[in-house]
């Protein structure tokens, strides 16, 4: 039962030891929450005893691919650069559907977070195979499209 004058979400006040959790009087939820929930598959992706970059290998396969990805764009390899970070992000997505524990790379739900890594990864494949000069990938109407619009605003 809630003290009185205690909210009805309220816990209850009694002989609790100190490592117990006192009980509630309500299945609705507080509203104050006290911490946050780990996103789904955000455990270690190695053992606690794994040094850190073991545990977090999923991330580190992600940043190193998108860096390595921004070096090559650096370099001039404008193409071959882009497309390597945006399959690094296309690789993080599916190592989120995949992997039961993919550590720090969990950040959402896992739909969100597929979603997130695939459709920034796919837009990005797809923009580098799109770049000029002589593109790899031609989408007729995306042309079309820049002629009207060039067109219309005069």
């Amino acid at each position: 039962m809630p003290a009185e004058g205690a909210p009805a979400g309220a816990f209850t006040r009694g002989t609790h030891g100190a490592g117990e959790r006192p009980e509630r009087t309500s299945r609705r939820f507080p509203r104050i929450t006290r911490d946050t929930a780990r996103p789904e598959g955000g455990g270690r992706a190695a053992s606690g005893d794994a040094p850190a970059p073991a545990r977090q290998w999923p991330l580190l396969v992600v940043l190193i691919g998108v860096a390595a990805g921004l070096l090559l764009t650096a370099l001039d390899l404008f193409r071959a650069g882009i497309l390597l970070a945006g399959a690094a992000l296309l690789a993080g997505a599916v190592m989120r559907w995949t992997l039961p524990s993919v550590g720090m790379l969990a950040v959402r739900s896992r739909f969100t977070d597929i979603a997130t890594y695939g459709i920034l990864g796919l837009a990005i494949v797809l923009l580098a195979m799109m770049a000029q000069p002589d593109p790899w990938l031609q989408i007729p109407f995306l042309k079309d499209l820049l002629h009207v619009t060039l067109s219309n605003s005069r």
